[in-house]
């Protein structure tokens, strides 16, 4: 075998490349696998003639990067991986957006319909020297044209996205980004000269009188000027258009329950806010003295409504101070004209028989008024429902049958009251037979059987 003239590195049988009928290689019939190297051959490699990579015949001097055998027609402006960009099937380029992705800057928005050129203006077209990621880097001649508004005189930040949305498709107002101060609600303006001084826009201010010092001076329901109120909006205004709803914050007197008042003019008459007094009689003496039940003038009621009232709708549910006599037990009632009779609060008794007549009257078991029993209530009853329990003091008022000699010598009251019609009648001589009483008295000057007489002489039941 002679000489290799490929290298001494290259020690394969000729035969895997070359056939009996000459040096010649058939890429048809060739048997050495590339793939045995550093550089597998994909693509357009396949069909490439060995000669046009191999320059000579040692094949392991053959470069394996692009640059070596192929002509940088970028002139080094995209760097020298060409794997980057391109593939071993052609030279076109399908996947810009990616590399550009992979650069730090997307081709999104308007750059998404650009040509190459139209960035790259360069000496070639392909020449891609870098620009840098920045919009001012190739909007600076926009910047400085820009008259509405004037970008350098209002001195905005060339940072181009703190205020243009990258993802739009052109510089009208519609791309702003207005996040520092939301333009939206009633602040949804197109027009930037309704706020700002065109030719200056970093000197307003973003608070809200500042804008609207017209608005407040000029609005009557309510008079703002009028009312004293506070020149910061917010705190009663959102940026709904039309100012409204607005939310007064009415803690120092709040607007609850009856108070749940819409119309401002109902308590701050002619839209003054100054001088709205917060004592419930002055804007509700028309309801007092409308009053009839009860009569709260008649009544001489005071005129401090929270004595009696919360501010529920309709001064329901009232709690009157009723200390001066009890409400509770029997007197737990909830309708004042059960003792105030036609609703005249100044002329009602305290004393009990003067509302309890008619049941001193009916009462059978006993019957009051023939027992002659006092109408002084209190003396036998309290407050209880029913008048029971009723305590009945006969030994002191009356005639001890509770204690000395008559204490368990009787079962029942008709042992001595004989006519259950007449308590006043009294009998001492189912127990005192008139033999043993005539015995008993016969040395006794003006003795007589007779149930008074024995009472008179002996008003305590002794026998002395």
């Amino acid at each position: 075998m002679g000489q290799s003239p490929h290298g001494t590195s290259l020690k394969i049988d000729c035969s895997q490349c070359h056939n009996p009928e000459g040096w010649t290689v058939d890429l048809q019939t060739i048997k050495f696998d590339h793939s045995t190297t550093n550089f597998d051959l994909e693509g357009t490699h396949q069909v490439a003639d060995c000669k046009s990579c191999h320059t000579s015949m040692v094949f392991n001097e053959a470069p394996s990067d692009c640059i070596s055998c192929h002509t940088d027609v970028h002139s080094q402006s995209v760097g020298n991986d060409c794997v980057r960009c391109h593939t071993s099937e052609n030279w076109l380029v399908f996947n810009i957006p990616e590399i550009h992705e992979e650069n730090g800057f997307p081709l999104i928005g308007s750059h998404s319909n650009l040509s190459c050129v139209e960035c790259h203006s360069n000496e070639s077209s392909l020449i891609f020297n870098p620009l840098g990621n920045e919009c001012i880097e190739c909007h600076r001649n926009d910047y400085l044209a820009t008259q509405n508004p004037n970008h350098s005189l209002s001195g905005f930040s060339q940072d181009c996205i703190e205020c243009h949305n990258p993802l739009g498709l052109g510089w009208d107002s519609t791309g702003i980004i207005h996040d520092f101060f939301p333009l939206t609600l009633g602040h949804d303006i197109q027009d930037c000269s309704q706020c700002h001084d065109v030719t200056n826009f970093s000197n307003i201010s973003a608070d809200c009188f500042s804008c609207h010092d017209d608005d407040f001076a000029q609005t009557t329901n309510p008079n703002h000027t009028n009312a004293g109120f506070s020149t910061d909006c917010v705190e009663c205004h959102t940026t709904n258009p039309g100012w409204v709803p607005a939310t007064i914050n009415h803690d120092f007197f709040p607007l609850t329950l009856g108070h749940d008042v819409q119309d401002c003019n109902a308590c701050h008459i002619n839209g003054n806010f100054n001088n709205t007094p917060t004592d419930c009689f002055a804007c509700h003496d028309d309801d007092y003295n409308q009053t009839t039940n009860p009569n709260h003038i008649a009544a001489n009621f005071p005129t401090d409504c929270v004595v009696c009232h919360t501010t529920n709708p309709g001064w329901q549910p009232a709690t009157i101070n009723h200390d001066f006599f009890p409400l509770t037990l029997g007197h737990d009632i909830q309708d004042c004209n059960a003792c105030h009779i036609n609703g005249n609060y100044n002329n009602t008794p305290t004393d009990c028989f003067a509302c309890h007549e008619d049941d001193y009257n009916q009462t059978t078991d006993p019957n009051h008024i023939a027992a002659n029993f006092p109408t002084d209530c209190a003396s036998c009853h309290t407050t209880n429902p029913g008048w029971t329990p009723a305590t009945f003091d006969h030994d002191n008022m009356y005639f001890p049958i509770y204690s000395g000699k008559h204490e368990g010598e009787w079962n029942s009251c008709v042992d001595c009251h004989t006519n259950p019609n007449d308590y006043s009648t009294f009998s001492c001589f189912l127990c005192h037979s008139q033999g043993e009483m005539d015995d008993e008295h016969d040395e006794v000057n003006g003795y007589i059987y007779e149930s008074n007489a024995c009472f008179a002489c002996h008003p305590d039941g002794s026998a002395d």
